[in-house]
């Protein structure tokens, strides 16, 4: 035995020494193959991060996740509102926003010198606070500073408490836009004390103005404090005479960044597939509620008692600077919400199906039943969300008028036809999204013509068939169709609302 492994010493050391070689030739090819494998994924990943940035800016669009897929056109329920835009439409924008993929590659962050930090507090209802958000994003990017989380309006009428992430998807907010702005979700440390302690600044900006006074006026201002804070937001930045860049981004903050909160578009969902389970249905938006009233001063149909509160309400909030108001030259002037009474009328004479299923999109119906009864004889399938949902499902949003809005707002999105009785700030904010997602029917009621001709109607002037003949004519191309915006320069306040038709982000026929 012994003699056997002395003699064998040579040619076991010539097998170690070949084992040792094959084994780190092995073990090169392996590290090779798997560094290979690692630096191609690495280029994948990236190339799909850049394509989703830049590839679609090549094109004047942004980033392909709010470039829609294509999703059925919507149809009417009448012979009068058939005449659809279905022709008009681009189908590669036809979307339910709730069907765009929950996660993307992150885009790279843009690196830019920091001027300063910009806090903002939004006011006024969700869709107007909606509207604000994006604007205030817009200015952060072109000023060059860090925007925190906007802070929402907990003082208005409605006294909700929410705050931003209760209603909105914040951690989406901010990293879908970290390639345009720096946002964070509260300053830092230091920063915070100094704010605690009063050294910042705080102001509301002059209203409608260009970008180029907020370069002027206001970053001066950022630079100098550190901190400057915006204290009103309601529009804030023009509706024109703004570089394109601009208005696409205040698109791609409405459309992409500001996405509800999961518990939201999950009930959302919930209310379209309980409406979709029984056909087609017409979101009403019937702005007649106690706020609306008080504020407006229109009491058309209201009793004395109900003139008498409504007045009384008007004068206990500062903020609501008309007081003294002469509800029937208003409402001939076409600027009250239409009464439930008047929208029964209406729909009946476009020729609304009366079967269709109407979903109150709103609060509380002032006068309640009684000033329902109308509509609800003529329309009798008639829902709310406090219909079709338990009491339950609901709980958590109960006193949170905003997060109410935000279940409404996503089921006037995904409606057959929407139609608005006065033009709120949901009803343009809706508007303008519908038109988005690919010129959806949207019933944009000419309110100055309707009452002349309801009024008409109910002193026996026309008889029926010419009343509906009227309706019809007059809101013949008032269905959400592509238009251009009316600019009246030197009346922002008259003109088309941006976020009512914002047409830079439209594709519109070329004859336009």
């Amino acid at each position: 035995m012994g003699l056997k492994t002395c003699g064998g010493d040579g040619k076991i050391e010539k097998w170690k020494n070949s084992s040792t070689v094959i084994t780190r030739s092995k073990m090169k090819i392996w590290m090779v193959r798997a560094t290979t494998t690692v630096l191609l994924w690495t280029c994948v990943v990236q190339l799909t991060a850049l394509g989703e940035l830049w590839g679609p800016r090549v094109l004047k669009g942004w980033p392909s996740c709010f470039t829609p897929p294509s999703s059925p056109s919507s149809s009417s329920a009448s012979s009068s509102v058939s005449s659809t835009t279905s022709s008009n439409s681009n189908p590669l924008l036809a979307v339910k926003l709730s069907s765009l993929p929950a996660k993307l590659p992150l885009p790279p962050k843009r690196v830019y010198k920091n001027n300063g930090y910009l806090m903002v507090s939004a006011n006024g209802g969700l869709n107007q606070m909606r509207a604000a958000i994006c604007d205030m994003v817009t200015i952060a990017r072109y000023l060059n500073v860090t925007l925190i989380v906007p802070e929402l309006d907990k003082t208005s009428f409605w006294a909700d408490p929410s705050e931003f992430q209760d209603i909105f998807d914040v951690d989406h907010f901010i990293s879908s836009l970290r390639d345009e702005v720096r946002i964070l979700k509260e300053l830092p440390p230091r920063l915070k004390r100094r704010v605690e302690q009063g050294m910042f600044y705080s102001m509301p900006p002059i209203s409608w103005s260009n970008i180029s006074y907020y370069l002027e006026q206001i970053l001066p201002l950022i630079k100098k404090y550190k901190i400057v804070h915006l204290n009103k937001t309601d529009a804030r930045l023009a509706n024109n005479g703004l570089p394109l860049e601009i208005q696409k981004l205040r698109c791609r903050v409405n459309y992409n960044a500001l996405r509800f909160t999961t518990q939201i578009e999950d009930l959302g969902r919930r209310v379209i597939r309980i409406l979709r389970q029984n056909g087609q249905f017409l979101v009403l938006h019937l702005r007649y509620e106690m706020d609306m009233l008080a504020f407006s001063g229109c009491t058309q149909g209201c009793n004395d008692k109900e003139v008498e509160e409504l007045t009384r309400m008007r004068y206990a909030y500062p903020w609501w600077k008309e007081k003294e108001i002469n509800s029937d030259l208003k409402r001939t002037e076409g600027l009250c919400p239409l009464t439930p009474e008047e929208t029964a009328l209406t729909l009946r004479a476009l020729e609304i199906d009366p079967n269709i299923q109407i979903y109150i999109a709103a609060g509380e119906i002032y006068g309640g039943e009684r000033r329902m009864e109308s509509l609800a004889a003529s329309y009798p399938n008639l829902v709310r969300k406090e219909t079709l949902l338990r009491q339950s499902d609901l709980r958590f949003f109960q006193n949170h008028s905003s997060q109410m809005a935000a279940l409404d707002y996503l089921v006037s999105m995904e409606s057959d036809i929407f139609v608005p009785t006065y033009d709120g700030n949901m009803a343009k904010v809706v508007e303008g999204h519908r038109r988005f997602l690919g010129f959806k029917k949207t019933v944009l009621l000419d309110r100055k013509h309707l009452v002349f001709l309801i009024d008409q109607y109910n002193s026996g002037t026309l008889d029926w068939n010419e009343f509906s003949s009227s309706v019809k004519l007059v809101h013949s191309k008032r269905m959400g169709n592509p238009t251009r915006r009316v600019v009246i320069s030197d009346r922002p306040k008259e003109e088309d609302f941006f976020y009512a038709n914002p047409e830079e982000c439209l594709q519109l026929p070329d004859s336009m």
